[in-house]
């Protein structure tokens, strides 16, 4: 079965327009799916997705004791909602933290201005850092975007802004209030899994298990935490870009291993 629960557009940090990874998904033959950008749900707008199965989703950045924890959100609505006031927030304090980046490169003597990387953004909805590499990609500064975020972007770089997202707490209790099932998206990247945990007895409900970087021991682990704490399980292909994520959208996955998320979000 071809699902994919974890992408994203150009209202956040991909380059798709909404309308062209619909028509990624379609192509590939993934059967259910949930366009999953940063802090914005302005994808569905007049979303064209007949035929195909489309659960509403969102990716909710948190920190939580200095560590970026992301929070995926489904059936979530996209009308004004305690989520929606949440992800507001958010998204100011994206702006903020970019205008900060930029006044930093800019002191550290590296030709960058707002005004290039709010073009970017293509006018999307929320910012990231991404937009910011982009910008120093362009301006020659790096050769690509994995260099501005090694050379620039990352703790202890010129450019580096620690972000002060909510807590995956308010976000879990945000997607609930708002009707919705959160999840706890690609542990394999956790800094600290003790979150996994927590959050668990704080009211999360899934876990991202299927991941293009998991490995198959950290598939058949995070398998068994998924039983353990009586999460159901997810699988997402965190598309942003053809360049950056080569497999494509899409990941295939037994149907017994998604069915019980699919009976929550159905």
């Amino acid at each position: 079965m071809t699902v994919d629960f974890h992408s994203h557009t150009s209202e956040s940090d991909g380059t798709l327009p909404p309308a062209d990874l619909v028509a990624r998904m379609r192509a590939r033959g993934v059967g259910w799916f949930s366009i999953t950008d940063h802090d914005t749900v302005r994808a569905y707008e007049g979303l064209d997705i007949a035929g195909v199965h489309v659960v509403t989703g969102i990716e909710i950045n948190t920190t939580w004791d200095g560590n970026d924890v992301h929070i995926l959100g489904y059936n979530i609505p996209t009308a004004p909602s305690p989520l929606g006031e949440m992800i507001a927030r958010n998204r100011d304090h994206r702006r903020a933290r970019i205008e900060r980046m930029v006044a930093a490169l800019i002191a550290a003597g590296y030709p960058i201005t707002m005004h290039a990387v709010l073009a970017e953004s293509g006018g999307g909805h929320a910012l990231g850092r991404p937009h910011v590499a982009k910008a120093l990609v362009r301006a020659g500064v790096v050769r690509d975007v994995q260099a501005a975020f090694d050379e620039l972007l990352s703790h202890g770089r010129p450019g580096y802004v620690p972000s002060t997202h909510v807590t995956p707490h308010a976000a879990v209790e945000a997607v609930l209030a708002s009707g919705g099932v959160p999840v706890l998206a690609h542990p394999g990247r956790l800094r600290d899994e003790a979150i996994v945990d927590e959050m668990a007895a704080h009211g999360l409900r899934g876990l991202e298990v299927f991941y293009p970087t998991h490995t198959a021991a950290q598939v058949a682990y995070y398998r068994a935490q998924a039983a353990r704490l009586g999460l159901v399980m997810t699988a997402g292909s965190d598309f942003h870009d053809p360049r950056w994520n080569p497999r494509g959208v899409g990941m295939d996955v037994a149907p017994d291993d998604i069915r019980p998320f699919l009976d929550l979000v159905a």
